[in-house]
């Protein structure tokens, strides 16, 4: 008989889970399934090296005393090895069947599909993850990197999981620094179709961020331009030294009221242009409030105000709060942004508009010339509602049907079919950007624009120029023509 302290935490744990489904809020869980506490030869021994170090470890081939470390951590657990891949999927399916989470983060995920010899997209982990009648049908998500060799495979892993897309980050990053050009951006704002479609997968496969826990928090990525990790003890040698932030001019916190106000309009850019992507979203939490680190890109060592989330908001935090909350609002309002299939720049079957069209600042779509300059900073999408009725409910898996077990979360009503012009400015001058010809009876009705600081404001574009200012994103919605 189970001692009555262990049931508690199993009941919390369950009602935790339920009362969140009742809210229409998914749980996933972050497991770690690549390496354990025991770390390197130095390491203590907890279990599994006691039990068989032999088996569930992998091993140097010139000297078994010594373990693989492809995870940073000393050891590497050995999937391949069909006792630790059953250890794995048993925890698995304990919390898919009996605790009821809607699907799993996988820490350093390379490691799980590596084969005796590398990373195999068909190794036996994701083939026991296929075949299961629950973990088949849950939400799969990889971190897709390791430590070893050929370990960054983004964009390799099989039908059915999803990646966090790091080159999403870096192209984002890049393009709003002024370092990446607008093919790079296009290809992140479709979905990252080059990662993807040959593997037929759709874009729900990239999981898009700009942040994660690890590396710079939203604020600091526009503060700092230098990791400062000093109160980790390590002399600021850890942590990542390429992040591609622009701290504007002044390292740090700053006092004086333009660079405040261009800090605070860059994290505008990138939460509208991580709403505005094909793809599944993730905000780090704290992002949409302005949390800091004070610069330390690899805080996992701290609990401390370093790394707790503040609640004690001023102006510029709430300010901050209501535009993430209405960036949300609009992508679940517009199915264009939520599509479960790639663009094609064709018209759906039985429409005339194509599902997308590019533009330059003239007003005339881009040319093969235009793409393949390269200088171009600028860039408007018109993303056509028709054909997309329907697509993009959530609480469907990333990449496949969703849960059919109890207690899964309840879905809320998918987007409206609605077309949406998006222009992003990530020069460093003003724009006259020429908007295209809306269909008859139609006008463009801006409703959006991070430059502001009444962002949200409806204006009416009684024209098509409109003057674009430098580093931001306008967004249109097509509106009937007042009588």
């Amino acid at each position: 008989q189970r001692a009555p302290e262990y049931d508690l935490p199993v009941r919390e744990f369950k009602t935790m889970v339920r009362e969140l489904h009742r809210a229409g809020i998914e749980v996933l869980l972050d497991v770690v399934y690549n390496h354990t506490a025991e770390a390197g030869p130095e390491g203590p021994t907890l279990s599994l090296r006691g039990i068989d170090n032999a088996s569930y470890y992998r091993l140097h081939e010139h000297d078994r005393r010594l373990c693989v470390d492809y995870t940073g951590c000393g050891n590497t657990l050995d999937t391949h090895d069909p006792r630790v891949l059953r250890l794995v999927m048993d925890s698995l399916r304990y919390w898919a069947g009996e605790m009821h989470v809607d699907g799993f983060r996988f820490d350093l995920a390379t490691t799980l599909g590596r084969t005796a010899e590398a990373f195999d997209p068909r190794a036996g982990f994701f083939a026991a993850i296929g075949q299961d009648p629950i973990l088949s049908r849950v939400k799969l998500i990889a971190e897709p990197w390791d430590l070893g060799p050929r370990g960054y495979q983004v964009g390799g892993f099989p039908a059915g999981w999803s990646e966090w897309n790091g080159k999403y980050r870096d192209d984002v990053r890049r393009f709003w620094k002024g370092e990446a050009g607008i093919g790079t951006m296009a290809g992140r704002l479709a979905g990252s179709a080059d990662l993807y479609w040959n593997r037929g997968r759709g874009p729900q496969a990239s999981i898009n961020f700009v942040t994660a826990h690890d590396g710079f928090t939203l604020a600091d990525l526009v503060s700092y331009q230098h990791k400062h990790n000093e109160a980790n003890g390590e002399e600021n040698r850890d942590g990542e030294n390429e992040n591609h932030s622009d701290n504007h001019g002044l390292e740090g916190p700053a006092s004086d009221v333009r660079t405040r106000a261009a800090r605070r309009k860059q994290q505008r850019n990138f939460v509208a242009t991580l709403m505005f992507s094909l793809g599944v979203p993730m905000l780090s939490a704290g992002d949409e409030t302005g949390r800091t680190q004070r610069g330390n890109n690899n805080a996992y060592c701290q609990d401390s105000d370093l790394t707790w989330l503040n609640w004690d908001l001023g102006e510029e935090q709430k300010d901050l709060l209501d535009f993430v909350r209405y960036l949300i609002g609009l992508r679940r309002n517009f199915a264009s942004l939520r599509r479960s299939s790639f663009l094609t720049g064709k018209p759906p079957p039985g429409g005339r508009q194509p599902d997308v069209l590019w533009y330059g600042p003239s007003g005339r779509e881009l040319t093969a010339e235009d793409w393949a300059g390269g200088a171009s900073h600028c860039l408007g999408v018109w993303l056509a509602g028709q054909g997309t009725a329907g697509q993009g409910t959530a609480g469907q898996g990333f990449e496949q049907q969703g849960l059919a077990q109890q207690g899964t979360a309840k879905n809320p009503e998918p987007g409206k079919p609605g077309d949406l012009f998006v222009i992003l400015n990530a020069g460093g001058v003003w724009v006259n950007f020429t908007l295209p010809e809306p269909p008859a009876g139609r006008q463009w009705e801006r409703i959006l624009n991070t430059a502001a600081t009444r962002w949200r404001r409806k204006v009416v574009a009684r024209d098509l120029d409109c003057r674009m200012p430098n580093r931001s994103v306008y967004a249109f919605q097509l509106g009937d023509v007042d009588p």
